[in-house]
């Protein structure tokens, strides 16, 4: 049994903690997505923790998924009555749509303050999601300068703070926040190849060969066997890596691993969604 993937530390627990407490005094939640898994990457609580508050939902990292994939996902939500914004933060791509829909939703609440006799104010959103799905990128495209530290990797945002993007919106950055038990170790996987979630909490080789399983499962076979000219149909993932690290690394599976996540983290594979839209 492949050991499992459990990842809740301290920080993260602080956080949430503290977004709960914050998100009394906010207008508009946008919830950050990876556009490679938008459902393994939507954290299961949200919405319970935003109640009636609208929601702009934003699907990040749009350059290393298809476009057939792309338009699949958009007539998915939009049958379940959701819109949501495609972004590239990284380039800068679908900021200008994401930053409208908050300042649409400032307008409506400031409307209701003035028909309660109240004085308008900026509309204070928050931008939450999962470690490195890339919400510190985006908060700093929509700022345009860079205000909040981000980098490729899961846990860089320790605390919660608040940033003025412009006289109409005030955005709060929050570390990312992650269930505190992974229930579905399916998708716990699909974060740890995505590297959405800190590398303390998985086994590299595991979740390298469970990729390779993965990818022959989406019919992307062809992408490993042109690239590392072994064919992953003829053996198991765990094969596929041991295959690897004797025909390249001199027997070193873990250098295998890694060389093989990195080149999907990258996007040197190629544009590849890991999750399509249920049928039902």
């Amino acid at each position: 049994m492949p050991p499992e993937i459990q990842w809740y530390p301290g920080h993260i627990a602080k956080a949430e903690r503290q977004l709960k407490e914050q998100l009394k005094r906010v207008d508009v939640v946008l919830e950050v997505l990876d556009a490679r898994i938008p459902l393994a990457s939507h954290h299961p609580q949200v919405a319970e923790w935003i109640g009636s508050k609208p929601r702009i939902l934003i699907l990040n990292r749009a350059d290393m998924i298809p476009e057939s994939v792309r338009q699949a996902w958009q007539a998915w939500f939009k049958r379940r009555g959701e819109v949501p914004y495609f972004t590239d933060a990284q380039q800068g791509q679908g900021i200008r749509a994401v930053s409208k829909a908050a300042q649409a939703a400032g307008v409506e609440m400031n409307r209701r303050r003035r028909d309660r006799g109240m004085r308008p104010r900026p509309v204070r959103a928050v931008v939450i999601g999962f470690p490195n799905v890339g919400k510190s990128a985006l908060i700093n495209r929509l700022l345009g300068r860079k205000a909040v530290a981000s980098a490729r990797r899961a846990g860089v945002t320790r605390q919660l703070q608040w940033v003025r993007i412009s006289e109409s919106i005030e955005l709060l950055d929050a570390p990312g926040v992650i269930p505190s038990k992974l229930d579905n170790q399916t998708d716990a996987v699909k974060l740890a190849i995505c590297e959405d979630i800190g590398e303390a909490a998985y086994d590299n080789q595991h979740v390298a060969a469970a990729l390779v399983d993965l990818l022959v499962e989406l019919a992307y076979e062809e992408i490993l066997r042109s690239r590392y000219g072994l064919d992953p149909l003829s053996m198991t993932g765990e094969e596929y890596i041991h295959a690897l690290a004797n025909s390249r690394y001199q027997g070193d599976a873990e250098r295998a691993a890694l060389q093989l996540l990195n080149d999907f983290r990258k996007g040197l594979m190629g544009a590849i969604p890991l999750e399509l839209p249920p049928t039902n």
